[in-house]
């Protein structure tokens, strides 16, 4: 088998009675065990010889999840499925490593015109929490700024405050916020650009 022992990024053909999205699904559920979670067409992918063993296509998806609360269950013929951290993912089979680039750029462009974070925080998160998440999508050479991240974050009345503190931490406790359904929606569907 081509790429013997290499790890790949999870994949498989299209039935001819299914469409992209539903394939997308299928694969995903049956190579991971991961369902309904939203996924987002990225690119697609057609190299003349970017597969061995002759012409394949493919359309690479992405989604946001928080992954402690998904558990991975590989299909019978993966030998297995597992997370791994961005920066040691090593080399892919295939063009998988082209794919997750491209991936990883639509994640940062989207991160900067799409409010990201109810998927991935709990429902009350502190500021702290939401700039970490910011600075592992973007993955900047140096972090962001906490102040201004705050001041401009703060004044797209995308957060409410929810008058509570954070509870069992060492440091002295920081305000507790959740995002404001109706205002995220309305971002959601207009999309907005978050200069950070």
């Amino acid at each position: 088998a081509p790429f013997k022992d290499k790890w790949a990024l999870p994949g498989d053909l299209v039935y001819p009675n299914e469409d992209l999205n539903t394939a997308a699904e299928r694969v995903l559920e049956q190579l991971t065990g991961l369902r309904g979670v939203y996924l987002e067409q990225v690119k697609t992918f057609g190299a003349v010889n970017r597969h061995p063993l002759g012409r394949v296509i493919t359309v690479a998806y992405i989604t946001l999840i928080k992954i402690s609360n998904y558990t991975l269950t590989p299909a019978s013929f993966a030998q297995s499925a597992k997370w791994h951290s961005i920066g040691e993912v090593g080399d892919l089979a295939f063009d998988h490593n082209e794919i997750l680039e491209s991936c990883l750029r639509r994640l940062k462009r989207k991160v900067r015109t799409a409010p990201i974070g109810f998927e991935l925080l709990p429902p009350k998160f502190t500021l702290t929490a939401l700039q970490q998440l910011y600075d592992s999508v973007l993955r900047l050479p140096k972090r962001l700024d906490k102040r201004n991240f705050r001041k401009k974050i703060l004044s797209m009345n995308l957060l409410v405050e929810c008058l509570e503190m954070q509870e069992g931490v060492a440091h002295r406790p920081a305000k507790l916020y959740q995002f404001d359904r109706e205002k995220y929606g309305q971002f959601v569907n207009e999309g907005f650009v978050f200069d950070i």
